[in-house]
């Protein structure tokens, strides 16, 4: 394997996990006006989160910095052409940062209910727009001969793409709420498993529809192999098994297995590319690719032997992290950070 194959297995693993851990971040953001009816329980639902949502983006950072450095033409169109969607998620993205961390400086109702409110639309938008950012770049965009993009916004706005950041939506959603009934308890943990309940039907119609339209929409059927095939399959039967976890009231398993749909499908994604960056819908053969927009070699060699030694540091502190605030947070707790 050539070390362009393998930065692009590297970026697609670290988006991937990006969207399974800051995924149930979104989906309690998402859930917070619904499940939160005082100020003392939506604090309760942010403090599940707080000790982790600023580690979970680190996943995000890291893969932006290594397409930057891999595969700069790939950066170079991809932040060009998706100018608007790539800013407003930054803009959504800051929001719940602030909020998060302004929210409970001020004891006013107004104060704090503006901040909570920013959340869940930082995290919705957030949401949405990545599934719209990932089905078209599968799908395929105005690129020419000189790697440009040369559409407008109005060409990322389409039927597939709408399914796909509902898909996300839905996805993170369920995510969040199996999530927070392990995190939490009492009420706020029987209404987070009947809103996993409620969502699971709606999640596996819109993977179904995504999945299906794919073989329509993309060039899935002349890709070499049933990988990508099988590999939305598997995520459906993943999503099939997570919802009948739920309906057992085994919410651990159903974690798992929600983190696996999300895992699959974008995998699938990322299959559907290789060996491609961007694909061009004026001309396949304008289409990004590892070939045509990897780094020199040296630059390669470099960065791998970095991630060879900071990667495992990283995961060892993150999964630390994880158990030293794996305990759930009760609903008689008073003493809050966020």
């Amino acid at each position: 394997m050539d070390l362009g194959s393998l930065w692009f297995i590297l970026i697609a693993i670290l988006f991937i996990g990006y969207f399974i851990l800051e995924g149930f971040d979104f989906g309690v953001g998402i859930l917070l006006p619904y499940l939160g009816k005082t100020d003392h329980q939506r604090r309760i639902l942010i403090n599940t989160i707080g000790p982790h949502w600023d580690g979970n983006e680190v996943w995000l950072i890291t893969a932006g910095g290594a397409t930057f450095a891999a595969f700069p033409d790939w950066y170079a169109t991809l932040f060009s052409g998706f100018y608007l969607p790539l800013l407003l998620i930054l803009v959504a993205l800051i929001l719940r940062g602030i909020a998060f961390e302004f929210r409970s400086k001020d004891e006013n109702p107004l104060w704090r209910n503006s901040w909570d409110w920013a959340i869940f639309i930082g995290s919705l938008i957030a949401s949405f727009l990545w599934g719209v950012a990932f089905s078209n770049i599968i799908k395929g965009v105005p690129i020419d001969e000189n790697m440009q993009y040369v559409g407008g916004f109005w060409n990322l706005i389409n039927l597939y793409a709408i399914s796909g950041g509902l898909l996300t939506l839905t996805s993170f959603t369920i995510h969040g709420a199996i999530f927070l009934s392990l995190k939490t308890d009492g009420n706020l943990m029987e209404n987070s498993k009947s809103v996993a309940r409620k969502l699971w039907i709606p999640n596996v119609i819109l993977l179904l529809f995504f999945s299906i339209a794919s073989f329509f929409v993309t060039d899935i059927l002349s890709k070499t192999g049933y990988i990508p095939e099988l590999i939305f399959i598997v995520s459906i039967l993943f999503l099939l098994y997570a919802g009948w976890q739920i309906k057992a009231n085994n919410m651990g398993r159903a974690f798992v297995f929600t983190s696996g749909t999300i895992a699959a499908y974008f995998a699938a994604m990322f299959l559907l590319l290789y060996p491609r960056l961007m694909v061009s819908s004026l001309n396949p053969l304008y289409s990004l690719t590892i070939a045509n927009s990897a780094s020199g070699p040296n630059t390669l060699a470099a960065m791998s032997l970095i991630a060879l030694i900071f990667l495992p540091l990283v995961l060892a502190y993150q999964g630390w992290s994880y158990w030293i605030f794996r305990n759930r947070v009760s609903e008689n707790t008073r003493k809050l950070e966020y």
